[in-house]
């Protein structure tokens, strides 16, 4: 069934990018749907189309794309589809990125920087969008950048819940990777039953992308176990230096949690050799085989997913979700 209707003749179609499909159908199972049919495919010239199978008049449709590399040609592709919907007479589209694209350009450093997360958001309004539903965002801010209702879901319950039940006996205290991520430690010490918080004073570098100098710890770390969090991993060397760091300050064992794995070159061979014991992400964004090691442990974040979409789609809270929290 490719389709959920409700009273009224109101039908759920889910639509999917290529970059990450499994994603999607895992959602789709969750709903009790499939994933619409597409028609996708890449010209000579590097130019995409894509379309629809099936009708999608008065549809509630929901375009469902992880932003992995490349990301550029996903982000052209669900522009893309995103407007056939909308020429196709799809009553409603939201977008599902359970990874932003360009999160991380959320606001000028210097002059004469662009703001691409901005930018991001108007190109999907553009094409048609009428609302948007993403995990974690990496800042809060993001959510204003969109001109229409925008769903903020968060990962912190599903890793939590991990967390607890495979360190919860242990003396662990919440470490935030630096300044900008205190209020995330203390929303995490908050889930683990109100334990203490710790952070890593850094400093990064403008000029350099992903370079960044761990400095201190502010916080008592000595003889325990810690918890290592932040809203994504990408080429690892930020997180490897925090947690030697903690290492070196007398923790007893490093944990890493984190909701998006992005893992660019050399993630793997950083976290893989590294001294932590765990680190822990979901799978907003895909696994591949090649990225995978022994210490990494992925969630699935479909069934959140699912509940989002089924809750817009029936004009129910997302909000509640999450206890209330926003």
């Amino acid at each position: 069934m490719s389709t959920l209707q409700v009273a009224g003749s109101k039908s759920l179609m889910l639509f999917s990018g290529r970059a990450y499909p499994q994603l999607a159908d895992e959602i789709a199972e969750h709903i009790g749907v499939t994933v619409t049919a597409t028609t996708a495919r890449d010209f000579a010239n590097g130019e995409t189309f894509i379309k629809s199978d099936e009708s999608v008049r008065g549809s509630d449709s929901f375009v469902i794309q992880s932003f992995t590399t490349p990301i550029n040609q996903w982000m052209m592709e669900t522009l893309i589809l995103i407007d056939s919907l909308k020429r196709a007479s799809a009553k409603r589209i939201t977008v599902v990125a359970p990874f932003y694209p360009y999160a991380r350009q959320d606001k000028k450093h210097r002059g004469r920087e662009p703001i691409s997360a901005r930018l991001v958001a108007d190109l999907f309004k553009t094409a048609g969008a009428d609302r948007l539903m993403s995990v974690d965002l990496h800042t809060a801010q993001i959510q204003g950048f969109f001109d229409g209702p925008v769903d903020h879901l968060f990962a912190l319950p599903l890793l939590a819940g991990h967390v607890r039940r495979k360190y919860g006996e242990q003396d662990l205290v919440v470490v935030s990777p630096d300044t900008g991520r205190v209020r995330m430690a203390e929303q995490w010490a908050d889930a683990l039953g109100g334990r203490d918080i710790a952070f890593v004073h850094k400093s990064r570098s403008f000029d350099k992308a992903n370079e960044v100098v761990a400095n201190r710890v502010v916080g008592e770390v000595a003889g325990r176990c810690c918890l290592l969090i932040d809203d994504m991993i990408d080429t690892g060397g930020s997180i490897k230096k925090a947690g030697d760091l903690l290492f070196a300050e007398g923790a007893t064992d490093v944990v890493i949690a984190a909701t998006h794995g992005v893992f660019s070159p050399p993630a793997t061979d950083e976290l893989k050799n590294s001294t932590v014991s765990e680190v822990i992400v979901t799978n907003t964004l895909p696994i591949r085989p090649e990225q995978t090691f022994d210490k990494l442990t992925v969630l699935s974040i479909a069934p959140l997913l699912a509940q989002a979409i089924k809750a817009v789609f029936e004009d129910g809270s997302v909000t509640s979700l999450f206890a209330g929290r926003s």
